[in-house]
């Protein structure tokens, strides 16, 4: 078994400069280095706020009716029984969005590149919406049906926008699959962090990875995500529909509660986001360019518009037109980052726990563990007496936030693998490998004592991977979003037809509800 355990550690070890050349190209350049400003911004950055402001541009701000259209579109009766509603997409969407990054991702951005890097999240969320509404409409057009069921997403279109060619959707699908389900280890570590973290705050105790309480939460995983999973979509949107709103609502009411409990400190936290995003701390390393890469990396990481990672969620949905989709999946990176986000960066940087480090070696060991220095900022703000009671609550929540997300995973590479077959023994494979394969894995990854910062390597290689995959197709497939969008804007979300604009779908011909 301990062989198996530094097999894993290896793994995941050998990752790290990888991804981290990858992320930080060509930063790592010296040449590049040298030039003022331009020289401090990696590629990733520069083409992840790049393309989000030209589909801005094109779009002509389609942000400004992502709102009360996006919440109407969600109300509304569902056309037919064929898919899923649109808030059931919704809540599917928010499941994968609203994760663990978005507490321990924003506290680790912060904590690497100040406050400020919370301002550069907000920019990349509002040019990230006008992506996340490209990637969804593009999702509906060229969505496909699956007995009273819809499947889509990056594969589908991939394979429609580059020449029809069923290898190009086949190897999109492929690397979505792995992407997916070698995200699942970090979301089961974050599973047990946060049942962890409650048994010790309301016991005292210390519990070893190896404990019975830790083989105990294992087996209550594998079950109930075999449970879940082995029910099909409908079954997870079903669960989804619950757990989402549940965890979103505790979330985010307990950090409102902490945030009018030091009210005084309102001001003090956007004087150092709007500061700290042009002029950070020498403690942040003093550069505009680490705030910025720091909030636009885990801003559209925790958001995911542009990944193409969410299209799943919104091609599976309902809708009276194909616009639709987009606006209630853009909406949902405003939430997600511009509500839930932003709830731990308001906890993070009133805590601002960074000033009692004295250099940057002291603040180091300080921040090593995100959810450690996340639990500690929401310590320092509460009273004493209700300390223990709010830290088990925000764990639940995180544990929520893992568990969801987990389940949208596996989810989303089901129906990714649809592209490849929709016969129901394939379909099983991707079931069995998510729940009874990587689960356990990740299991593994927490009885060998892993790191979740060796862990999030894998995840960000996969999730950067998906952006140079998705970024070119949404270039080459804008045309039929601007054409879908004139459409709806014309007649006011009336039936599509995508026949009057030049080109044929499977569920769009003009009927009411896109399902013929």
């Amino acid at each position: 078994m301990n062989n198996i355990f530094d097999l894993i550690n290896d793994f995941f070890a050998f990752l790290a400069p990888i991804t981290d050349a990858v992320w930080d190209f060509p930063t790592n350049i010296n040449w590049y280095k040298t030039i003022p400003i331009l020289g401090q911004f990696s590629f990733p950055v520069l083409l992840l706020i790049g393309v989000g402001i030209y589909f801005t541009i094109r779009t002509r701000f389609i942000q400004r009716y992502s709102f009360a259209p996006a919440i109407k579109i969600m109300l509304a009766r569902q056309p037919s029984k064929q898919g899923v509603s649109a808030i059931g997409s919704f809540m599917l969407g928010l499941a994968m969005r609203a994760g663990p990054g978005n507490i321990v991702g924003i506290t680790g951005a912060i904590s690497i590149g100040g406050p400020g890097a919370l301002f550069w999240m907000w920019v990349a969320a509002f040019f990230g919406m006008a992506s996340a509404f490209t990637e969804s409409v593009l999702a509906q057009l060229f969505k496909e049906k699956k007995d009273n069921e819809f499947v889509g997403g990056l594969p589908f279109y991939g394979k429609r926008l580059l020449g029809n060619k069923r290898f190009v959707g086949l190897f999109l699908s492929l690397v979505f699959i792995t992407y997916a389900l070698f995200n699942i280890p970090a979301q089961t570590f974050n599973v047990f962090s946060a049942i962890g973290a409650i048994a010790q705050a309301a016991t005292g105790q210390h519990y070893s990875h190896q404990s019975t309480l830790y083989y105990t939460i294992a087996v209550i995983l594998v079950v109930g995500c075999t449970f879940i999973i082995f029910g099909g979509i409908r079954r997870v949107v079903a669960y989804s529909d619950v757990l989402v709103p549940i965890k979103a609502v505790i979330f985010v009411g307990i950090s409102i509660v902490i945030i009018l409990i030091n009210f005084p400190l309102i001001p003090y936290f956007f004087r150092e986001v709007v500061v700290g995003a042009f002029a950070p701390h020498a403690i942040f390393g003093g550069a505009i360019g680490t705030a910025l890469a720091q909030g636009v990396k885990r801003g559209l990481m925790s958001n995911e518009a542009g990944q193409g990672t969410i299209t799943m969620a919104a091609a599976i949905a309902n809708n009276r037109h194909p616009c639709e989709q987009g606006l209630v999946q853009s909406f949902g990176v405003f939430f997600d980052t511009m509500v839930i986000c932003t709830m731990t960066g308001f906890i993070v940087i009133m805590a601002h726990v960074w000033t009692g480090s004295v250099d940057g070696v002291a603040w180091e060991s300080v921040r090593a563990s995100k959810i450690t220095l996340y639990l500690t900022s929401v310590q320092a703000l509460v009273p004493t007496f209700i300390a223990k009671i709010v830290e088990i609550i925000m764990c639940a929540c995180y544990g929520l936030f893992a568990f969801t997300t987990l389940l949208g995973m596996i989810s989303f590479a089901e129906i990714s693998a649809n592209f490849i077959s929709k016969k129901y023994s394939f379909i099983l494979v991707i079931r069995i490998l998510g729940s009874l394969v990587f689960v356990p894995f990740g299991i593994l990854t927490i009885l060998a004592g892993l790191e979740l910062g060796n862990l999030w390597y894998i995840s960000d290689l996969m999730n950067i991977i998906m952006v140079y995959l998705n970024i070119p197709i949404l270039l080459i497939g804008l045309p039929f979003v601007l054409k879908a969008l004139a459409d709806y804007r014309q007649n006011k979300g009336a039936s599509f037809d995508s026949k009057q604009y030049g080109f044929t779908t499977e569920c769009w011909n003009g009927k009411e509800d896109g399902t013929s």
